[in-house]
C-alpha cells in the first residue's frame, strides 16, 4: 500500500533511530523490508517485499542498489542501548570555548577561503568519508571486536525545503565526547598523525591510508551556508550518544548527552544544518542531488538522497449519470468500468552516485562504446570523440586519467587564447575538486582536450580549489601533454584520413600556437602540422611529406607567407623556384609565419622565407654573376641614389625570371605579410612599427628589357627626367607586387596615369583623324542627259 507523506512527516520519520527492533514500522514510508521466510534458510532465504511494487524483490539486486541493512531500516522505532538519566531530566549542555585559531579560521572560511558556497557539501562528504577509515584503523590497534556488528558505510542526505534544513546521516563509527572536542573544537585534530605512526610502527603495508585526511577545516565549511549546525554522534566505544551544537560567528559550542529516544541512532553521525535565510535554496532536493553528482559522483561509499518520485496507476472514475443512463438501456450490454491514469507521488531514497569511475578499471576491459558513453555523459556532448587515451602513471607521481580529443570545436573556435575551458575535471581520491584551471594541468594551446585526472596526492590549497605550484604538478603536466601528443599522432596515422582533416580544421591553430609557446615539445608538434604548397594547392601536406619530396641538392625548406593561396602563387618570389621545380610551402593562416619561425628547422632542414634577402637556391654561377655585377653595379648605385632612404640597397636578383624587379625584406626584418598583420593589430601610435619593419632591399632582374633600357639610360643620360620617373614607377610597382602597401596610393595612381598618357599619347587619335578624313563625303560632277518630252501615243 502506498502512502503520501508531507516533508514534515518525512522529516519526523527520518529522525527515528535504527538499532534493535522493538515495534513495527512507525511511519508509513515506501521502502523495501526484509521478511524472513524460513529460519532454516538463514540469510539467503530472506525475501524482500516492497510497498511500491507490492510483490517480491530480488534481495541481491536491492542490496547492491540501495545498500539497506536489516538494522538500519529507516522509519522503524527501535530500543536504545543508552539509558536516560535517573532523574528523567536531560543533563544540561556543557559549554566549550573554541581555540583562538578556530575562531579566526571560521571567519576566514566564511569570508575568504572558498570562492563558491556550494562546496560545503563536497567538504562534508569528503571528510565523512575520511573519518571512517581513520577510526577503523585506530580501532585496529584498540579493540577490533567493536566492529562485529558493523554494516557497510553509507551516507544519506535529506532536506526540509520549507524550513531550510539539511540532514546528513552516515552509518560510520561515530565519535565519543572527547573525540567531539578534539575533532570539532580544534583545528584538524582527527588523529591522522597517531594513525600513521601506528601504521609505521606495525609496518602494516596493507593499511589503506589514502583516505586519511583532516576533519577540522572541512567541517567548518558548513558555516558558509548555515547559521547553526548540530552534530549528533554515537560511538561503539561509548554507551551514550552526544550532541555537538555550534553557531556561526560564535566563540563557543556546547556538548550534551542525547536522551530523547526518538533521536537515538545505533552508530554513526547525523549532521543537521540550519541554513541561512539567503541560502535556503540549497535545501531543494534536486539541488542537493545535483551537488552530489557533480562533486561526489565517484566516491567509494554509496550516497542516497531523499527524492520525490511518482508511480503511474490506473484508477476508477465515477461515470457521468446521463451517459450511464444511455448505456444502461440495453440490459444485455455489459458495463465497462471507466479508468484513468494518475501519477501518485511518494518519497524514497535514491542512490545518487551510481556511476562507476571508468578510469579505475583496466583499460583492456573497457570497450570503445563505454569510453564514448562516459565522454558524452561527463561533458554533455552528443557526438563521439575522435580519440581517447586511458592510462595510469606510477613512480614519482601517481595518477589515473582518461583524455579525449573532441570531434568538433565549441562555439567561438577561433578563440584559442582562453585557457579556462573547464574541459579537465580534477579529482582527488575520486572527489571532484575543480575544472577551473589556468594552465596548471594543461597548456592553453591544448585547452581543447577533455578528460578527467584522479590523483591521491596533489598539493592543493586549504580550500582544495587551487593547485599549488610544485614539482609534482609540473611532472603531471608533462605526462599529460605527452599522452595527448601520442593520442593526436594516432589520429594522424589512422587509415581514415578524414579524421585528421576534421581534427586539423578544428584544432590546427592550437598546435600552431603550441609551436610559439612550447619550445620543449617542438619535436612532437612539428610532425602534426599541415600546410598547402606550390605542388599541393588542394590538399594539405605534412612536413614529413615535404622532406620526402625535396630535391637531392635542396638544403632548405622554402616557404612564403601571404593572405591567400592565390596571392602566394602569383608572388614574383616564386619564379625561379618554380622553374627549378622546388616546392614552396604556402603559409596562408595569420599564425603560420610566426609558428614556422619559432620552429626554425625540421629534421636538420632550415626554414627559409623566399621573400627575404640573401636567398640561396643552390644554382650560383660565380663567373656569370661577376660579369653581370660589373655591368650593372653603377646602374644599381644610380637607382639607389634616386630611391634614397626608401631602400637599404639595390642588388642583382637571382630569384626572378619574368618580373623586372622585386622588393624583399631585410634578413632580420618583417616580411610584407607580417608587416600587414602588425599594422592591422596596432592601435594608436604606429611609430614603433618603423623600427621593426627593417630596411627593404630592391632587387632587379638584369635580363629584363626594362632593366636593360634603364641601364642604357644611365650610360647615355643619367639625368633624364623620363628615366628617373621610370625608376620611381618601377619601385612603386614592385612595392605592390611584393605584398607591401604603398604609403601614398593616390600618388602611385598619378604616376601610372602619367606613364599611360605618355605611352598612348596620339596613338589612336591620329589614326582616328586619318580614318575620319578618308570617309568625308565630297561633291561629284554628274553628267545629265537631256530628254525631250514625249506625249502619249507617240506625239510630242
Amino acid at each position: 500500500m502506498m502512502h503520501r507523506l508531507s516533508r514534515r512527516s518525512v522529516s519526523t520519520a527520518l529522525r527515528a533511530p535504527a538499532t534493535r527492533y522493538r515495534v513495527a514500522v512507525a511511519a508509513p514510508i515506501a521502502f523495501s523490508i526484509p521478511i524472513p521466510v524460513s529460519a532454516e534458510g538463514g540469510d539467503n532465504n530472506i525475501r524482500w517485499y516492497s510497498t511500491i511494487t507490492g510483490g517480491k524483490c530480488n534481495r541481491a539486486r536491492y542490496s547492491a542498489q540501495l545498500n539497506l541493512k536489516n538494522d538500519l531500516i529507516l522509519g522503524s522505532r527501535y530500543e536504545s542501548t543508552a539509558t536516560a538519566s535517573d532523574s528523567g531530566n536531560p543533563p544540561p549542555p556543557e559549554k566549550y570555548e573554541y581555540q583562538a585559531e578556530v575562531s579566526r579560521l571560521m571567519d576566514l572560511i566564511v569570508n575568504s577561503l572558498y570562492s563558491n558556497k556550494e562546496v560545503f557539501l563536497r567538504e562534508l562528504i569528503r571528510h565523512v568519508l575520511r573519518i571512517h577509515p581513520l577510526i577503523l584503523g585506530l580501532l585496529k590497534y584498540d579493540d577490533f571486536t567493536l566492529l562485529k556488528e558493523a554494516v557497510d558505510l553509507d551516507i544519506r542526505i535529506q532536506t526540509d525545503q520549507d524550513n531550510g534544513i539539511i540532514t546528513i546521516t552516515d552509518s560510520g563509527i561515530g565519535m565519543t565526547r572527547q573525540e567531539l572536542v578534539d575533532c570539532l573544537g580544534t583545528i584538524a585534530q582527527s588523529g591522522t598523525a597517531k594513525f600513521l605512526k601506528a601504521v609505521k610502527e606495525s609496518k602494516d603495508a596493507g593499511t589503506d591510508n589514502n583516505l586519511i585526511g583532516q576533519f577540522g577545516v572541512g567541517f567548518y565549511s558548513t558555516f558558509l551556508v548555515s547559521d547553526k549546525v548540530v552534530v549528533s554522534t554515537k560511538s561503539p566505544k561509548s554507551d551514550k550518544q552526544y550532541v555537538w551544537e555550534g553557531e556561526a560567528n560564535a566563540s563557543s559550542y556546547t556538548i550534551q548527552e542525547e536522551t530523547n529516544p526518538e533521536n537515538l541512532i545505533p552508530r554513526g553521525t547525523r549532521l543537521t544544518l540550519y541554513l541561512k535565510h539567503d541560502d535556503k535554496g540549497f535545501a531543494h532536493p534536486e539541488r542537493i542531488q545535483k551537488l552530489v553528482k557533480n562533486y561526489s559522483q565517484f566516491v567509494s561509499f554509496p550516497i542516497y538522497t531523499w527524492q520525490e518520485k511518482g508511480i503511474t496507476k490506473e484508477v476508477e472514475v465515477d461515470e457521468d449519470p446521463v451517459e450511464s443512463k444511455e448505456t444502461g438501456q440495453d440490459g444485455n450490454v455489459e458495463k465497462k468500468k471507466k479508468t484513468k491514469k494518475v501519477v501518485e507521488r511518494y518519497w524514497d531514497w535514491e542512490l545518487t552516485n551510481e556511476t562507476q569511475p571508468i578510469w579505475l578499471r583496466n583499460p583492456k576491459e573497457v570497450m570503445t562504446e563505454e569510453y564514448n558513453e562516459f565522454y558524452k555523459k561527463t561533458f554533455n556532448e552528443y557526438s563521439d570523440p575522435l580519440a581517447s587515451s586511458h592510462f595510469t602513471t606510477e613512480g614519482e607521481v601517481e595518477f589515473r586519467s582518461v583524455l579525449y580529443v573532441p570531434a568538433i570545436s565549441p562555439m567561438g573556435k577561433d578563440d584559442i587564447t582562453n585557457s579556462k575551458t573547464k574541459n579537465i575535471r580534477l579529482y582527488v581520491k575520486r572527489v571532484f575538486i575543480s575544472d577551473d584551471f589556468d594552465g596548471e594541468l594543461f597548456p592553453r594551446y591544448l585547452s581543447f582536450v577533455k578528460g578527467v585526472v584522479d590523483s591521491n596526492d596533489l598539493p592543493l590549497n586549504v580550500s582544495r580549489e587551487i593547485l599549488q605550484e610544485s614539482r609534482i604538478v609540473r611532472i603531471m603536466k608533462k605526462r599529460l601533454v605527452r599522452k595527448t601528443f601520442d593520442m593526436i599522432l594516432g589520429i594522424s596515422m589512422s587509415e581514415n584520413k578524414g579524421d585528421y582533416e576534421t581534427f586539423w580544421e578544428n584544432f590546427g591553430k592550437h598546435l600552431k600556437l603550441g609551436c610559439i609557446e612550447d619550445r620543449e615539445n617542438h619535436k612532437r608538434l612539428a610532425p602534426l602540422l599541415r600546410f598547402f604548397s606550390s605542388q599541393s594547392e588542394d590538399e594539405m601536406i605534412s612536413l614529413d611529406e615535404y622532406v620526402e619530396n625535396m630535391k637531392p641538392e635542396q638544403k632548405d625548406i622554402y616557404y612564403i607567407a601571404a593572405d591567400s593561396i592565390s596571392s602566394a602563387r602569383n608572388a614574383p618570389f616564386l619564379e625561379r623556384l618554380l622553374e627549378k621545380d622546388l616546392e614552396v610551402l604556402y603559409l596562408v593562416d595569420p599564425i603560420d609565419e610566426v609558428a614556422i619561425q619559432s620552429l626554425k628547422s625540421y629534421k636538420e632542414k632550415n626554414f627559409v622565407d623566399i621573400s627575404k634577402e640573401d636567398m640561396d637556391i643552390g644554382d650560383k654561377n660565380e663567373e656569370k654573376e661577376k660579369v653581370t655585377k660589373e655591368e650593372f653595379s653603377k646602374t644599381c648605385d644610380w637607382i639607389k641614389k634616386r630611391l634614397g632612404e626608401k631602400v637599404a640597397n639595390v642588388n642583382i636578383s637571382n630569384r626572378l625570371s619574368s618580373s623586372p624587379c622585386v622588393l624583399v625584406s631585410g634578413k632580420f626584418g618583417w616580411s610584407a605579410n607580417m608587416e600587414r598583420l602588425m599594422k592591422a593589430q596596432t592601435v594608436g601610435d604606429t611609430s614603433t612599427l618603423e623600427f621593426m619593419k627593417g630596411r627593404r632591399v630592391f632587387e632587379i632582374n638584369p635580363e629584363h628589357p626594362i632593366i636593360r633600357e634603364l641601364n642604357a639610360a644611365f650610360r647615355s643620360n643619367p639625368d633624364d627626367e623620363d628615366a628617373l620617373r621610370a625608376i620611381d614607377l618601377l619601385y612603386d610597382a614592385a612595392l605592390v607586387s611584393s605584398g607591401y602597401t604603398p604609403d601614398n596610393p593616390a600618388q602611385l595612381s598619378g604616376k601610372i596615369y602619367e606613364m599611360m598618357g605618355m605611352a598612348i599619347s596620339g596613338k589612336w587619335s591620329a589614326f582616328d583623324v586619318q580614318h575620319s578624313a578618308s570617309h568625308t563625303p565630297q561633291a561629284e560632277t554628274l553628267e545629265a542627259e537631256v530628254v525631250e518630252p514625249v506625249q502619249a501615243g507617240g506625239q510630242k
